[in-house]
């Protein structure tokens, strides 16, 4: 278990490096977002290395195991994983956003190999995840469904749509990971619109809930090693937006920022230098 710790850790870091080359190599014209992709590297790691029933040499295989990046504007952390696990080659990272490229600025199912659901507008992940999670029960697949949501995103009604149907059907191969690092786009979440209290909300709504440190290995993986008869999973988990960049981590002006030369070079210098 310790080596498979410290390999995820080291993952979770190559992803995180990655996210700085692509933001960087799009220029100072392109605002990215480091920040939420940042905060969901070690989830990622544990996911599509550890946790899904996955094939890259398969990507359409009808019993693989689905993903929902429903928080889409955070791509970078998404591709840098599916480059990683082989879905692509990682030169096409260098073409994140570029005409012409399979990496567009929100995941795109019809331009990305891996990609099972197109997103972007938020608040519309959960219930495409509740759609799939139903046609696997529908067509007796054995597939789970997993969905990362930003925690801003709970303030849209259509996720309580969704939750509240999954709950009614106890969709017990749908599992939600909420990414609750306190912040949206221009504010922190409570005082935009506070979501609290979460953990009892979504209980209310006939979820199994479960709150981590979803920067702890150790803690994902037992989260998402769950197996729940007749409830959807939801994973409540506190993450640091911009983690692993010591001047991105808790300013959101990282949510949507460019890095100019120096930042670039102080990111991926702390990141190859971190400690595990």
């Amino acid at each position: 278990m310790r080596d498979t710790i410290i390999e995820l850790k080291e993952i979770a870091r190559d992803i995180r490096i990655e996210i700085i080359e692509m933001l960087y190599g799009t220029g100072m014209d392109y605002k990215g977002h480091p920040g939420p992709a940042l905060s969901i590297a070690d989830i990622l790691a544990c996911l599509y290395f550890n946790i899904m029933n996955i094939d890259p040499l398969k990507p359409q295989y009808a019993d693989r195991d689905r993903f929902v990046l429903s928080k889409g504007h955070a791509c970078p952390a998404l591709y840098a994983t599916l480059a990683k696990k082989g879905y692509f080659s990682r030169d096409h990272l260098n073409t994140f956003r570029h005409i012409g490229s399979i990496l567009q600025g929100h995941p795109d199912m019809r331009k990305t190999p891996g990609i099972d659901i197109t997103a972007g507008s938020l608040g519309h992940g959960l219930g495409a995840g509740l759609g799939i999670a139903l046609a696997g029960r529908l067509d007796k697949r054995k597939y789970k469904t997993y969905v990362i949501l930003g925690d801003g995103e709970m303030q849209e009604g259509l996720i309580w749509e969704a939750a509240m149907a999954a709950g009614h059907y106890g969709l017990n191969n749908l599992v939600a990971i909420i990414d609750r690092n306190r912040f949206q786009s221009c504010d922190s979440v409570e005082c935009t619109i506070d979501i609290e209290p979460l953990f009892e909300k979504l209980e209310s709504f006939k979820w199994k809930v479960i709150k981590i440190d979803g920067h702890n290995i150790e803690e994902i993986l037992s989260a998402l090693s769950l197996t729940e008869v007749n409830e959807p999973l939801a994973i409540i988990a506190d993450t640091v937006k911009g983690k692993g960049v010591s001047f991105m981590e808790e300013d959101n002006s990282w949510h949507q920022k460019p890095i100019d030369e120096d930042q670039y070079h102080k990111a991926i210098k702390e990141l190859k230098e971190g400690k595990l």
